[in-house]
């Protein structure tokens, strides 16, 4: 399959291996033109059967994906879907890389927030470079939820005493914690960590591809409710954008440093600030 044309993205594909590498300007923003080129990466990764691993990495060191374009949420349509709507895009994209059958790895060496923090939890693996990778729900303190997946997937991966400490508190969470919560399947240091994902991206890949996709599907079905559970997300975020004060927050965030280098790289720090000053968190 031809994997050329692709602006936001690089992918390559040898001996099984499909690499992509995420690279959209200075912070990876997840916006229109990353986000559609990724639904069509992600649907033909999944239907290529000369690929049997995917792995997703960045381009840019200092950032896997900052987060969904807050531009566009805040033109997002506010209607809630009906109990039985499909999934939406984002929502049928990242089960696409959970589901695929075919192991999919995702590489973190730097800051993952929002929507890329939750591409990344889609992914069945994660490895994070210790030192360097942050995560970050950013939502709750812009007056939405991470409405792509976020609360379905750290719920079942750290718990709910965690999860909620990450979703509730819009903290940065880095390589060494994420490990410890399970957020990351391991935190390895700069020499090990590229070495150690291509060593066993190769091994599965190497592998009978209708055991792979096999021994995959067994383990996902301990996962019960979650196509359920997404829908009930979808249907809790589109609720949250007509909130008290979520536009203003969002505003606030932009305003703030949001999306620009200087503000991303201190996203924690940044939610904490939205609603310091008095009737903030009113406006």
């Amino acid at each position: 399959m031809d994997y050329l044309g692709y602006q936001c993205l690089r992918v390559s594909l040898q001996q099984g291996v499909a690499r992509v590498l995420l690279d959209n300007g200075p912070i990876n923003l997840l916006d229109k033109p990353l986000f559609k080129e990724l639904l069509r990466l992600t649907d033909a990764l999944a239907a290529d059967d000369d690929v049997r691993v995917v792995v997703l990495g960045s381009a840019n060191p200092h950032y896997f994906i900052a987060h969904f374009d807050v531009g566009l949420i805040q033109r997002f349509p506010t209607a809630a879907p009906a109990p039985d709507a499909l999934l939406s895009p984002f929502h049928r994209m990242a089960e696409t890389w959970r589901t695929m059958p075919k192991a999919t790895i995702a590489v973190v060496e730097g800051r993952a927030g929002g929507g890329g923090s939750e591409i990344a939890l889609s992914c069945d693996m994660r490895f994070a470079l210790r030192g360097g990778a942050v995560f970050n729900q950013p939502e709750v303190a812009l007056g939405i939820l991470p409405g792509g997946s976020g609360t379905v997937r750290l719920a079942r991966l750290l718990g709910r005493s965690r999860a909620l400490e990450a979703v509730l508190g819009c903290d940065d969470i880095d390589a060494a914690l994420a490990e410890d919560w399970g957020w990351v399947n391991r935190a390895l240091p700069a020499d090990a960590l590229w070495p150690h994902v291509d060593r066993l991206a190769e091994r599965i890949a190497s592998f009978p591809p209708h055991a792979v996709a096999a021994a995959k599907a067994s383990v996902l079905r301990a996962e019960h409710g979650l196509v359920a559970d997404l829908q009930a997300e979808a249907a809790a975020f589109q609720g949250t954008l007509t909130g008290p004060g979520t536009q203003a927050a969002m505003a606030r965030f932009l305003a703030g440093g949001g999306q620009t280098p200087e503000g991303e790289a201190r996203l924690g720090a940044l939610c904490g600030e939205l609603h310091a000053g008095p009737g903030a968190g009113l406006t």
